[in-house]
């Protein structure tokens, strides 16, 4: 099975939701945040204005 092009590495709450994922090929960061029926997407920035980018490892 093709494994999916983004993975989550942080969840904060139920109803207010906080999320960051990464995607796996470019090891970008995005932050995801959803209250009720709006949310929103954007890549997360360091100081410098560019994008966070990690490597994800497999568990």
């Amino acid at each position: 099975m093709k494994e999916a092009r983004f993975k989550k590495t942080y969840s904060q709450g139920t109803m207010t939701v906080t999320e960051i994922w990464v995607d796996r090929n470019t090891g970008v960061n995005y932050l995801y945040h959803v209250n009720g029926y709006s949310g929103g997407l954007t890549p997360l920035l360091d100081r410098e204005g560019k994008p966070i980018i990690t490597t994800v490892y497999d568990e």
